[in-house]
C-alpha cells in the first residue's frame, strides 16, 4: 500500500508562484512514475505534468510555466508553478504508480485570484 500526501497549495494572485510537494509513504521501494493532475470545478480531471519511464509529459497549457521534478530517494515529487492564472484554479492531485496499480493523493487546493 502507498499513501500520497500533497502540500503547498493556497491562494495566490495572478502572476504569482507556488510549489507543490507530494511524498509517498508506506514503501521503501522507489516509485518510478509520479506526477500531477488537477480538477477544476465543472471539469474533468486532467494531466498537468508527469514523470514516466524515460521522459516528462506536460499539458500544453502549463508547459512554459510549470516544472515538475522529483527526489527519488525521498519518493517526493514537486511542481513549481509560475505565472499562475485564474484558469489554473483547481484541486491538484498527486499520482504515482507502483506495480501493479495507481495511487492518488487527497488533493491540495490552488486558488488564483485577485
Amino acid at each position: 500500500q502507498v499513501t500520497l500526501v500533497e502540500s503547498g497549495g493556497g491562494l495566490v494572485q495572478p502572476g504569482g508562484s507556488l510549489r507543490l510537494s507530494c511524498t509517498a509513504s508506506g514503501t521503501i521501494f522507489i516509485i518510478n512514475d509520479m506526477g500531477w493532475y488537477r480538477q477544476a470545478p465543472g471539469k474533468e480531471r486532467e494531466l498537468v505534468a508527469r514523470l514516466v519511464r524515460g521522459g516528462i509529459n506536460y499539458a500544453d497549457s502549463v508547459k512554459d510555466r510549470f516544472t515538475i521534478s522529483r527526489d527519488n530517494g525521498k519518493n517526493t515529487v514537486y511542481l513549481q508553478m509560475n505565472g499562475l492564472q485564474p484558469e489554473d484554479t483547481a484541486v491538484y492531485y498527486c499520482w504515482a504508480f507502483r506495480a501493479p496499480k495507481d495511487y492518488w493523493g487527497q488533493g491540495t487546493q490552488v486558488t488564483v485570484a485577485s
